[in-house]
């Protein structure tokens, strides 16, 4: 998710690093402080020995080391859509492709569409959009735990599980403590979305969340965790999905 918010910045709003780093140490003194948010603020303000910025000098390929990997398929072996993670981990292995990618940037034609609005405004709806899918990612992860923990028979305490994340580990993240509230409040809370609280919030965000990927799609910037994100919502709050359709072609 944040390194997508930093490609829409940079190839859809055409900032400089300079600027995004104001606008994510503005976002790390707000609702979306987090250990991610703050390096990433660190990340774009570093300079190499010549006095240049490193980020543009790093290749953009990556490989994965497993957690994300082992996640998605605990989510397949227990059926839950755990979307996010899951298309974080394909981001990854399409970055991977380094080569096949720089050949099919020559061949294959993208949109002609720029993005002409106001940047504050744009920034407001990517900030927005940024936080709710967060919420989404989490509720998400919460999601397979409590399912893992039907099958095993485990007693997760899902309060003190947010704590023990908010202590020292990679996805440290200030809303951690609303996570742990959350479960406080009601120990049979099925799904952080349903929680006052988070409702609330994506309430408020979801139009954001539109904004964002609506606009990445026109200008061809891919936003597979974003669109994963917004994607889920609407499918989540869907009375009625078309797997009715599906079961007939079975």
């Amino acid at each position: 998710l944040i390194c997508e918010a930093y490609h829409i910045m940079r190839d859809a709003l055409g900032m400089e690093q300079d600027e995004m780093a104001e606008v994510f140490d503005e976002w790390n003194n707000g609702e979306l402080d987090s250990f991610l948010i703050e390096i990433t603020r660190d990340i774009l303000k570093y300079k190499d020995a010549s006095g240049e910025y490193l980020l543009p000098k790093i290749r953009d390929s990556a490989g994965q080391k497993g957690t994300g990997k082992w996640t998605g398929i605990a989510a397949l072996e227990y059926g839950v859509p755990v979307t996010l993670i899951g298309e974080a981990v394909f981001a990854r292995c399409l970055s991977a492709l380094k080569e096949e990618r720089v050949m099919a940037n020559k061949i294959l034609p993208g949109p002609t569409h720029k993005y002409s609005g106001s940047k504050k405004e744009f920034l407001g709806h990517l900030q927005k959009a940024l936080y709710a899918s967060k919420i989404i990612s989490y509720a998400q992860g919460f999601m397979l735990l409590r399912e893992a923990a039907k099958v095993n028979n485990w007693n997760l305490n899902y309060g003190s599980v947010a704590l023990m994340w908010r202590g020292g580990c990679i996805i440290r993240s200030a809303f951690l403590g609303n996570i742990k509230d959350a479960f406080t409040k009601n120990r049979e809370l099925t799904n952080l979305l349903l929680d006052p609280y988070f409702t609330a919030r994506i309430t408020e965000s979801q139009q954001s969340m539109r904004q964002v990927v609506s606009e990445a799609a026109l200008v061809g910037v891919p936003t597979p965790a974003f669109s994963t994100a917004l994607a889920f919502y609407d499918g989540y709050r869907s009375g009625m999905l078309p797997a009715n359709l599906l079961q007939a072609q079975r």
